[in-house]
């Protein structure tokens, strides 16, 4: 079963400002929480879902069809959000949101390798049909290459101690499993950072996540095209739950609603010099007390919402 508590699940929806007669996507299906508040809100409009993960859209596409038939799920990295809404003759939409990170049912799923607190072979795929897994990387990948991953991608301290424990330990047998790669790390980690901070290999697995999936990436490149496809009064909310994701997000929607250029003393900017964004919380939205009592992802999550002003 696919359950997934979905986090700022109203906050974002309403975000989007849904017209009930518009094109909207959501790029991260997951457990279909946002999808399915929005498509309760569309009559004439339609919802197009991305996810890679089987699992998920086989579970979201029985919850939806509870709802309506104005959807369309598509089996893809949200990286190919303009080819895909191409290949169905979209070329314009008024609203696409992104939940970002691993839904619980990832990580619950110990067979998925995603858990440090799970025993099962290193994966981390959330498209399944990915060649490249944790596997790989762990035992394949250079002393140099893994210390860039663990710095880099959550900003491990101990990185060179634990790729340099990694690198030994290849070397008399391949390192397969979750629980002996947390070993490993326990034993590169100096005892007194071992007891604070939360589990000591959480970051390790972080970075090795965001590495297989090639996470930053793959959002950087999503969200330029997210934004060319808007519609004027279109709206993105993007929900993020790492520094990097939201760092990411931040950069992108202030260059595009921000001046540039002008010349001093001008009476009246010209339109063609007007910024065709405008941002719709200048801070990002934070949960509810309410909501961090409930749900414990919702802690780090951070949501922002941009709108299309001038075509």
């Amino acid at each position: 079963m696919f359950n997934h508590v979905t986090v700022l699940l109203n906050e974002a929806v309403e975000g989007l400002n849904i017209k009930p007669d518009g094109i909207y996507v959501d790029c991260t299906l997951g457990g279909a929480g946002h999808s399915s508040l929005i498509l309760k809100q569309l009559t004439t409009g339609h919802l197009y879902c991305f996810d890679q993960d089987i699992h998920a859209i086989e579970a979201a596409r029985e919850r939806l069809e509870k709802i309506g038939n104005q959807f369309t799920i598509i089996q893809s990295n949200f990286k190919n959000l303009k080819s895909e809404l191409h290949l169905r003759g979209v070329e314009h939409v008024d609203g696409i949101l992104f939940d970002l990170g691993v839904s619980s049912p990832q990580f619950d799923d110990g067979a998925r390798g995603f858990s440090y607190n799970y025993d099962a072979r290193l994966d981390m795929r959330m498209n399944q049909e990915a060649s490249l897994d944790a596997h790989y990387i762990v035992n394949h990948y250079s002393y140099e290459q893994l210390v860039e991953i663990l710095y880099k991608y959550a900003d491990e301290k101990f990185a060179k101690q634990i790729a340099r424990k990694i690198e030994k330990e290849r070397e008399v047998h391949p390192i397969d499993t979750t629980f002996q790669l947390v070993d490993i790390i326990k034993e590169a980690i100096p005892a007194y950072a071992r007891r604070k901070g939360g589990h000591p290999a959480k970051r390790t697995f972080q970075a090795l996540r965001i590495a297989v999936n090639d996470e930053l990436n793959v959002f950087d490149i999503a969200l330029k095209d997210a934004l060319d496809l808007l519609n004027l009064n279109g709206r993105i909310s993007v929900i993020t739950f790492h520094s990097l994701e939201d760092k990411i997000c931040k950069y992108t929607f202030n260059e595009v609603s921000k001046l540039k250029d002008v010349p001093k003393g001008l009476p009246v900017i010209p339109l063609e010099m007007q910024p065709k964004f405008k941002l719709v919380n200048r801070k990002p939205i934070i949960a509810s007390d309410d909501e961090l009592t409930h749900n414990h992802r919702a802690h780090s999550a951070k949501l922002r919402v941009i709108e299309r002003v001038i075509l």
